[in-house]
């Protein structure tokens, strides 16, 4: 497994430590993902109130032979984001590609879904990178110079606000090479009772989840967040069309992080993810802005969910 990009453990202290001294206390929701966090992950995924995942594997099996036939044989498939890999087959099966390129920032979680897939495809190179894909990494030389398919499903892209949004789709033209195309998944805009309850199920999957950051925060930067102290809140922003999620003081304590002191009040929030929402339109600026063209969108019967197959106009780009 080939590790890139700065080092992951010094990039998360830095985040940390910036958040928490905001007004707005705030740490980027990439870093949910320790082994422990992607586990919760994947159990919020198999939840009745978390549509987006069975949603999008329904709309990937109606879709997939058309989108392999768009995007021709023999392509490299790069997923960015990979954690347990569970909707790769609809993709591998499929696409008949020449190489597997999983790249994720928990790098044990990786090692054990990439494990799994090479016992499933002994054919087919399977080459993990561990990386945080929000800037642009080399791939592997056992992948070769062909063409390549981005996969990125869950809307993911949605975790971020739009400017980041943009950088990282570029960043992902970089990495992938002007002959590219990218398979996104992209939620969309609805109901507000149906979102709210996928972020705030009743089980209290999603609430653990969202405390195992503070818990990461202890265990690694040396925190002393009291985790009594801060309870899990899901709302939905109408005018910014995204649902946020926030860790909620209850008291107020204080509380140190790297040997660094800080405070928070009764009801004061740490924000600890965005999950923006779309519309056709605005899923196909966002694209168009990063350096990529829709050529085909496939959505649900009832218009939960949007896989959109683009392909690269950036010039001047290369892997």
């Amino acid at each position: 497994m080939l590790v890139q990009g700065p080092d992951l453990a010094a990039q998360f202290q830095q985040n940390v430590l910036a958040g928490l001294s905001q007004p707005q206390k705030a740490i980027p929701a990439r870093w949910f993902y320790d082994r422990r966090g992607s586990e919760l992950f994947e159990e919020i995924t198999r939840l009745p109130e978390y549509y987006p995942t069975r949603t999008e594997i329904g709309i990937f099996e109606g879709c997939m032979g058309e989108v392999a036939a768009r995007a021709g044989p023999g392509r490299v498939v790069v997923e960015f984001g990979a954690g347990s890999m569970t909707k790769t087959p609809l993709v591998l099966d499929a696409m008949a590609p020449a190489a597997y390129v999983p790249v994720d920032i928990s790098g044990e979680f990786l090692h054990e879904s990439s494990a799994s897939l090479e016992a499933r495809y002994p054919d087919m190179p399977v080459l993990p990178v561990e990386a945080d894909f929000l800037h642009p990494f080399p791939l592997l030389a056992e992948a070769g110079h062909g063409a390549r398919l981005g996969f990125f499903p869950g809307s993911t892209i949605g975790n971020m606000e739009p400017a980041p949004a943009v950088d990282l789709l570029r960043a992902m033209h970089e990495t992938l090479g002007s002959e590219a195309m990218l398979l996104i998944g992209m939620d969309l805009i609805k109901d507000r009772q149906i979102l709210l309850a996928a972020y705030d199920d009743a089980a209290g999957v999603t609430a653990t989840f969202n405390r195992n950051l503070a818990e990461r925060i202890n265990r690694e930067l040396g925190g002393t967040i009291p985790l009594d102290a801060v309870v899990h809140r899901a709302v939905w922003n109408e005018p910014l069309a995204r649902i946020e999620m926030h860790l909620v003081a209850t008291r107020d304590f204080a509380f140190e992080v790297c040997g660094q002191a800080f405070a928070m009040a009764a009801g004061e929030t740490i924000h600890t993810e965005n999950s923006h929402k779309y519309s056709p339109e605005s899923a196909s600026l966002l694209l168009l802005a990063g350096g990529w063209e829709p050529l085909a969108r496939y959505q649900d019967d009832e218009r939960l969910f949007m896989v959109v197959l683009a392909r690269a106009i950036l010039p001047g780009l290369t892997a």
